[in-house]
């Protein structure tokens, strides 16, 4: 029996092994399985190294076949145009640059003192006053600086310039809007006694109201006048004539200063029964 090989994994082995032993014991049933456990865990652990090697591929082929997702919808942005640049706001000049740094040698005034405190300084010389310029005191210059043209004796300094504001304003934002001399009541009642009624109008019993704008300006006259909602029949015309005869009005204020504002006004026409 020892010349035979013998097979470990073999139940014959076991028989040997347990003879005349205890079987019931669980050492012996565990040896009897050894086998079948082993190859079961082999599988197992195959199966579920498998799954997730290839679980990924398989969830995006499964994915794939579905039905393809509904395009997203574009969105239309719309930008908004710049603001219209004003021809009349008028941008400050540029500010000019100092002049750059000269040569200068130190060439001060000579004054009288006493011997004891008279220090001797080597005046400068012909040839470094040809080059630089004499001051109190020396000072480098710098080469690399643009040349700047030095205003002719006699020249005061330039006047700044003052941005004059044209801006025509709403009345209803003034903090002083424009007036007519005595009241409004004046200038309505100076418009009832010059307007002559268009016989046009008159015949085919045309009355209301002729809404006119204008500017008064910084001087206190009208300009721009224009009718905003018409009547017809002559009416107006004959607004626009008599507005072209009223006097000047008190200009608005803005900050102090006289500006342009934005008038407007309806002027009714009634037949009197």
């Amino acid at each position: 029996m020892f010349g035979k090989k013998i097979d470990l994994f073999d139940k014959e082995w076991l028989e040997i092994v347990f003879a005349k032993k205890n079987k019931a014991y669980g050492a012996y049933e565990l040896r009897q399985t050894n086998s079948w456990n082993t190859t079961k865990s082999l599988l197992i652990a195959s199966t579920v190294f498998i799954l997730l090697f290839l679980g990924p591929r398989i969830y995006a082929l499964i994915k794939g076949l579905g039905p393809e997702p509904p395009p997203e919808k574009a969105v239309e942005v719309i930008v908004q145009p710049p603001p219209p640049i004003d021809p009349e706001v008028k941008t400050p000049p540029p500010v000019e640059p100092p002049p750059p740094k000269q040569d200068q040698v130190k060439f001060p005034p000579p004054i009288v003192k006493p011997d004891n405190e008279v220090k001797d300084e080597e005046p400068p010389k012909l040839e470094d006053l040809k080059k630089a310029d004499p001051g109190q005191k020396t000072i480098e210059g710098d080469p690399t600086a643009e040349i700047v043209q030095i205003a002719p004796a006699g020249e005061g300094p330039k006047q700044a310039v003052v941005v004059e504001d044209n801006t025509v304003y709403n009345f209803v934002s003034m903090e002083n809007p424009p007036t007519y001399p005595g009241g409004i009541e004046k200038f309505y009642a100076f418009l009832s006694a010059n307007i002559k009624y268009p016989p046009m109008a008159a015949e085919n019993n045309i009355q209301g109201n002729v809404f006119v704008s204008f500017t008064v300006e910084k001087d206190g006259s009208l300009t721009d006048l224009k009718i905003d909602r018409k009547l017809g029949y002559g009416t107006d015309e004959e607004a626009l004539r008599v507005l072209k005869l009223a006097r000047r009005w008190n200009p608005g204020m803005q900050n102090g200063k006289p500006v342009r504002v934005k008038y407007n006004i309806p002027i009714k026409f009634s037949l009197q029964q």
